[in-house]
């Protein structure tokens, strides 16, 4: 039986074969410890610089501000615990909203056992944040905001720079969680001027297990993972070089491709969308910004229906994620949903299909064939 054609690159992504290749001396022959001072350390300490310099280069800094981490997990605890340690005696107020992944709402919400108090943003019905009412909720105490780059979800665009000014204006420490964004548009750190911002390399081709934090020179976040100093002290710990020479390729080839993979990857999206607009009329609905949102996402809701019973449908032939679950007793809608308002009729039967670099049109097509059939069926 033919695999699904997977729609669910935002949940992780395949590597690329060049990302393989990268990796592979790594894997077979050079083990050495990049803190070593004698000829087994060269290749991997030089490897790891390259792959800095690659994610720098993507990200529009300096190669000393990228730090290496687990994953974007890793890099949200780090930037969020990180300053609002460094800045305890400043303040114990930290805004960010009420979409935000959980690698920044749980590490929040842990910081309360702490002192620390977080405000949630409201969004929009599109997912956005509004800077005015972001300024609104600014404190004297407010010693950081954290505000995604994109939503995993539904895919909006937030408005970063904006929000960056705002923060700088009331020297207050800008993060942003960026590990959707990273590979599928671009990511000019000093374009947004972010202080920080959380990288995961699954996200962009490369393996599970590593990640980046851009810190900008002269913000001092507290240490994260004490020991023999590696990262310039700031993350120490035997360097993960077999990944980070993955993320450092796949930075570099999102960098190369990001135009015309934008570009192929919002035509392919596009499709998917008009020909379920077509054939199912009233009966689909979007979730998200229709413009301002990734290009490869597409997260839409199907009224009256149950995401789990529509995946039951199709499994077979598409990975796909659902907003909803439904259990005999209740329906568990995603956060996200229920913060831009969506009606329980259309997000207890949302699905988001996210495209990537390998999608072609003939999965596109066979996956509207697929669907369409699936959602007749089930409203009978």
């Amino acid at each position: 039986m033919a695999q699904p054609i997977y729609l669910d690159y935002n949940g992780t992504t395949p590597h690329a074969p060049e990302v393989i290749e990268a990796m592979r001396p790594f894997l077979e022959q050079e083990f050495g410890n990049p803190s070593s001072s004698h000829w087994y350390g060269i290749a991997p300490k030089q490897a790891v610089e390259q792959a800095r310099r690659q994610v720098a280069g993507l990200l529009n800094c300096e190669a000393d501000e990228v730090v290496f981490t687990s994953g974007g997990t890793e890099s949200n605890n780090h930037a969020i615990k990180g300053i609002a340690r460094a800045k305890r005696e400043l303040g114990n107020h930290i805004i960010t909203s009420d979409i935000e992944h959980p690698a920044v709402l749980e590490v929040c919400r842990s910081l309360a056992e702490d002192g620390f108090e977080t405000t949630l943003l409201p969004v929009d019905r599109s997912g956005l944040v509004d800077p005015i009412e972001l300024e609104k909720a600014i404190r004297p105490g407010t010693i950081l905001i954290s505000i995604m780059h994109s939503n995993n979800e539904v895919g909006t665009l937030q408005p970063i720079a904006e929000i960056s000014a705002i923060a700088r204006s009331r020297g207050i420490t800008m993060h942003s969680d960026a590990a959707q964004s990273v590979g599928k548009v671009g990511v000019d750190v000093r374009a947004l001027g972010v202080d920080l911002l959380s990288v995961a390399g699954h996200k962009l081709y490369a393996p599970k297990g590593v990640g980046a934090l851009y810190i900008r020179n002269g913000v001092q976040p507290a240490k994260f993972c004490h020991g023999a100093g590696q990262e310039r002290g700031w993350r120490a710990g035997t360097e993960n070089v077999l990944e980070i020479a993955g993320l450092g390729k796949a930075c570099e080839i999102a960098g190369r491709d990001l135009e015309g993979q934008g570009s192929r990857m919002r035509s392919l999206r596009d499709r998917l969308h008009q020909g379920l607009i077509e054939a199912l009329g009233s009966a689909v609905a979007l979730n998200g910004h229709p413009e301002k949102r990734l290009p490869n996402t597409l997260s839409l809701g199907f009224r009256g229906l149950a995401a789990n019973r529509i995946l039951e449908e199709i499994g077979l032939d598409i990975a796909a994620s659902p907003g909803a679950a439904c259990h005999s007793d209740q329906v568990d809608i995603s956060h996200v949903l229920q913060a831009m308002g969506i009606e329980p009729e259309w997000a207890m039967g949302t699905l988001r299909f996210s495209l990537g670099r390998m999608t072609t049109a003939a999965e596109i097509d066979r996956a509207l064939t697929v669907i369409i059939a699936a959602v007749r069926k089930l409203k009978g």
